[in-house]
């Protein structure tokens, strides 16, 4: 359905961020790249893009810079995050919604406080969703599994630093939004990941209808909330009306 030309156009603003994996972890670049919804209805690429650098408050561990070739130098008169974040997580205009591929690690960083309590979209969980089929769900995995549409090879590059990941990550979301609602994903992201397949151990590979009960109600047991909430799931499928809620378990918000 068409939304009025005369309206504002929904925007989510993906996020990625590089740390310092130093003992605080503190961040050292963060990137974005918006996504819009056309007048048509369907999401496509904005031309807002960027990336900045961060003073992580101390040295960037070696590494931790052998993955993103970040050095002490490039930061060094870079301002503090609490300065950074607000500034790209509230953008003139606003947004709907930030985004990043296992949002759970933006979202230590990106508080409420700084991003306004924005609610999130993890493109990971959306991807187990969307595409279960597919062998990975990491961000430059899906990038090649998929071959989306539009993904400039030179703008994706280098990975694992943060302009170029978001840009890649955006083109999962704008897939994700043209298949599902901007409903669906956040209400997806607010659950724990519902893995298509087992993920580790004797069963590792096997999708979880291929179990036995016995074998279903040991994984729901599991201390890994994804791989309990994925076995619970099925279990409720069989008609175990008691091993989900009827609205799914939501995560807990982060402080």
């Amino acid at each position: 359905m068409a939304i009025s030309a005369n309206s504002a156009r929904r925007r989510i603003r993906v996020i990625d961020l590089e740390t310092a994996g130093s003992a605080s972890h503190s961040v050292c670049e963060i990137g974005w790249q918006d996504v819009i919804q056309e007048t048509t209805g369907r999401w496509e690429l904005d031309e807002e893009r960027g990336a900045r650098f961060v003073n992580p408050g101390g040295p960037i561990s070696t590494q931790t810079m052998a993955i993103h070739h970040i050095v002490d130098e490039d930061v060094a008169g870079a301002p503090f995050w609490k300065d950074v974040a607000p500034q790209v997580l509230r953008p003139t205009g606003g947004t709907v919604a930030l985004a990043a591929h296992r949002a759970t690690f933006e979202q230590r960083f990106c508080l409420p406080r700084l991003s306004g309590g924005a609610r999130w979209i993890c493109t990971w969980k959306c991807a187990l969703r969307t595409w279960p089929a597919l062998p990975s769900f990491s961000n430059q995995g899906l990038r090649y599994e998929r071959m989306p549409t539009g993904l400039d090879r030179a703008v994706g590059l280098p990975a694992h630093r943060a302009m170029p990941d978001a840009y890649v990550t955006a083109h999962h979301l704008r897939d994700m939004l043209n298949a599902s609602s901007l409903e669906q994903l956040l209400a997806w992201s607010e659950q724990p990941g519902l893995l298509p397949r087992v993920p580790a151990g004797p069963d590792r590979k096997r999708p979880w209808g291929e179990l036995g009960d016995d074998a279903l109600a040991g994984y729901a047991r599991d201390r890994d909330m994804d791989i309990r909430f994925s076995a619970e799931t099925e279990q409720r499928r069989r008609g175990n009306q008691a091993a989900v809620p009827e609205n799914a378990v939501i995560q807990p918000s982060l402080l």
